[in-house]
């Protein structure tokens, strides 16, 4: 065995999940989504001995969006800029800890609004939607995201900002339909 395998289940397995979902919401196909992170995941393991110091989330993250661009780009889609809209996709999964203590009426409640928010992500436009799953779904800092999309700091905030701008208005014209 490769000594080096242990070491690389160790800190990159981990991250599968942060890297299905960034490629679930950037493909907006779920089994797209698994062939991207497989290769993705054999293009890591490739260049895992070229890692020194950074750090592994955001690394393998950066490999996630490049494979998904070639895989738009392979099937004639013009991934760039990620400004065009087109929809998303993405189910939250609830704590299995409060469904247990929740009523039926508060999980349908808790239900109606995850899919509100799912519905306001998955209309934002590509670039924004992308800054927000990796900012507020998958916790990474500033920093990371614009290591990740090869952006400037100032643009992954300015884009962050506009996101949940647009979030808030989404959401809110979400309810105001829901009450007329």
């Amino acid at each position: 065995m490769n000594p080096a395998r242990p070491r690389f289940e160790a800190t990159v397995l981990p991250h599968l999940d942060a890297a299905y979902n960034l490629a679930r919401w950037l493909l907006s196909d779920e089994q797209a989504a698994r062939d991207v992170v497989q290769d993705a995941c054999l293009r890591a393991w490739r260049f895992y001995a070229s890692l020194r110091g950074e750090s592994v989330k955001p690394w393998l993250l950066s490999i996630v969006r490049h494979v998904c661009m070639d895989y738009l780009r392979a099937r004639q889609h013009d991934p760039l800029p990620l400004d065009e809209d087109e929809d998303g996709e993405w189910t939250g999964v609830p704590d299995a800890h409060a469904a247990e203590a929740a009523t039926p009426e508060t999980l349908l409640l808790a239900r109606a609004r995850r899919e509100h928010v799912d519905q306001a992500i998955r209309a934002l436009p590509p670039m924004f939607r992308e800054t927000i799953v990796l900012r507020e779904l998958e916790s990474l800092s500033y920093d990371e995201i614009a290591e990740i999309t090869g952006v400037p700091l100032g643009t992954v905030m300015s884009r962050l900002f506009r996101a949940k701008k647009l979030l808030r208005q989404s959401l809110r014209g979400l309810m105001e339909d829901k009450v007329r």
